[in-house]
Order: structure tokens, then C-alpha cells, then sequence
């Protein structure tokens, strides 16, 4: 069996005792980064053994787990923080047991698109998760799309491209349009920040260097 394992954004307290009980019972534990992971794996006292499965050699070790799965092995996948899949490996891992007829089980936990979301105090009965936009090749379409997307924006966005982001969401949405941009989240310097999209530029315009992975919210069209 295959556990999908989400683990902390940024707070080692928020992690549920069930991931914790699954990562001691599995007889290998597949991280994102095994140094990241290491962290949060001593903290909790979880002495299990880990290996590297990332983007850059999923394929690779794939074969590798599938055949200790078929063995009768259980195995975990966790990535450096929030739910494997989400923006971050597990679609090749998960996709591929499926089609071995190995079970998957995804364990419910951390993410850091829901956290960002209720806070924003945009409607959040409709969202639509878009993830990282394309850095090149089909951003501009993408963000055309959006402009017209009548629910609630959720993305998520590294905290260098963050400036050049927000000036796209203003070029293609407006202004205007009701946003908001959480940094840091569930770490000591957590920080929300609320306003047009417009607004929410010019804040974060006046900051050295942006810091933390960051999730923007944006206010559907009308």
C-alpha cells in the first residue's frame, strides 16, 4: 500500500497523530528531500528509512517502489511541506500503483491553498486551485482565461516571481479586483495581506526582498 502523507507548511505542531502513527508503521518513507524531511521526521521521533523521490527522478525510482509495494511493503510519500500531489510530487507515484492495482490512501491534513482561502475573506464557496502559473509558454493564455473565471483565484507563487505576478493579475484583471497574499503561513512571521490587487502590489513593492512561499487569492470576475 501506498500512503499519501501531508506534513506541516511551516508549524511542526500540525501534523495529526494518524500521520504520525502510518509514518512509523511503513517500512520506507519516499521524500521530496530527505534533509528537509529528516527535520520534521526527528522532531516527532520517527526513525523510519527514507529515500529521495522528487520531480528530477520520480520516474526513475518509480519501478524501484512499485516493486517493494508488490512485495508486500508499505510505503509513505511525503514532500517538504503540505499534501504530496498538491503543486508538488505524487500524481506520477499515485497514477502509477493504480494501474498496478496497489492501494492508495491519502491521509487528509496541511495545505496551504484552504488556510489562505478562509482567510482572505473572499467567497470561498466557489474556488478554482490553479497552482503555479506557466513561467513562459502559455502564461499570457492562461492569465486571459482568468480574467473572465467567475470563482474565487487561488494560486500559489514563489516569493521571487511574487512583484512579477501580481503586475500580470493587474495587467489581465484590473486594479481593482478584491486580492489578497499570504506569506509565511502557520510560521512566526505568518502575515495576510488584504486590498485591491493594486494595493496588495504597492505593500509588497516596499519590501527588500519578499520572503516565504506565497498563495495570492483573488476575487472572481464579476
Amino acid at each position: 500500500m501506498l500512503y499519501l502523507v501531508p506534513t506541516p507548511i511551516g508549524n511542526l505542531e500540525d501534523i495529526t497523530l494518524r500521520a504520525l502513527r502510518v509514518l512509523r508503521e511503513v517500512v520506507l518513507i519516499a521524500c521530496e528531500d530527505t534533509r528537509t524531511s529528516g527535520h520534521l521526521l526527528s522532531h516527532h521521533n520517527v526513525d523510519t528509512p527514507t529515500t529521495p523521490y522528487h520531480e528530477h527522478n520520480e520516474r526513475e525510482k518509480t519501478p524501484e517502489l512499485l516493486a517493494r509495494m508488490r512485495a508486500g511493503h508499505d510505503m509513505a510519500l511525503i514532500t517538504d511541506a503540505g499534501s504530496p500531489g498538491i503543486s508538488d510530487p505524487g500524481f506520477y507515484l499515485a497514477r502509477a500503483c493504480w494501474e498496478e492495482d496497489i492501494e492508495v490512501q491519502a491521509l487528509p491534513g496541511p495545505t496551504a491553498l484552504i488556510p489562505a482561502l478562509t482567510a482572505s475573506a473572499l467567497p470561498s464557496d466557489r474556488f478554482v486551485f490553479e497552482g503555479f502559473l506557466p513561467k513562459k509558454k502559455g502564461r499570457q493564455t492562461r492569465l486571459r482565461d482568468l480574467a473572465t473565471e467567475p470563482r474565487t483565484l487561488v494560486l500559489y507563487e514563489s516569493p521571487h516571481r511574487l512583484l512579477r505576478t501580481l503586475d500580470d493579475l493587474r495587467e489581465h484583471l484590473g486594479d481593482d479586483r478584491q486580492a489578497a497574499v499570504a506569506r509565511e503561513l502557520t510560521k512566526t512571521y505568518e502575515e495576510i495581506e488584504r486590498g485591491t490587487l493594486s494595493e496588495v502590489r504597492s505593500y509588497f513593492g516596499g519590501y527588500t526582498k519578499v520572503r516565504g512561499e506565497c498563495v495570492i487569492v483573488v476575487h472572481g470576475a464579476s
